[in-house]
């Protein structure tokens, strides 16, 4: 059946698309709603929605969208996101404070010692990626692709195009 200007979207429909970003229309990744109210630098009467995504994609403003609810732009958030500003000073570890800069500059001897220190401090409990990361999950394969050599453009993980 094809769509006209009266057709009226299905639930299974309505469904599909929740996940997709309203700024760039790529897949995003769910994230719990601690995540979203830890990051927004707005009134938490603006967070509507029980359930929200990630967007990675760089170029796009939205950093948060829910289905029924208004997307979350880079402007209303506390912390930059490494995956939108992949910039030396932005941090790419947001518990231990590590910028990619400082990542990248960093002779083999460093980078393991940065590496382990982030591992023993999640081994540790001494991280809060699910409020302190915009993305709202562990960074250590961000960290891990960066002290590889991999550019910040590379990790950027966005899930794959509708």
């Amino acid at each position: 059946m094809s769509e006209h200007c009266c057709s009226v979207a299905t639930p299974q429909a309505q469904a599909a698309r929740a996940h997709l970003c309203p700024g760039c229309d790529r897949r995003g990744r769910a994230v719990s709603l601690v995540t979203v109210q830890a990051q927004v630098a707005i009134s938490l009467q603006a967070i509507a929605a029980p359930l929200y995504w990630f967007c990675a994609t760089r170029d796009c403003p939205v950093v948060y969208f829910a289905a029924d609810a208004p997307a979350i732009t880079r402007d209303q958030i506390r912390e930059r996101v490494f995956q939108k500003e992949p910039l030396d000073d932005v941090l790419v570890c947001y518990c231990f404070r590590y910028p990619v800069g400082l990542l990248q500059q960093s002779d083999p001897d460093q980078r393991a010692a940065i590496l382990a220190e982030i591992v023993a401090g999640t081994q540790h409990g001494r991280c809060a990626c699910t409020i302190r990361n915009p993305q709202g999950s562990c960074c250590l394969g961000n960290v891990r692709g960066l002290l590889a050599g991999r550019e910040p453009r590379d990790l950027v993980n966005t899930a794959e195009v509708r």
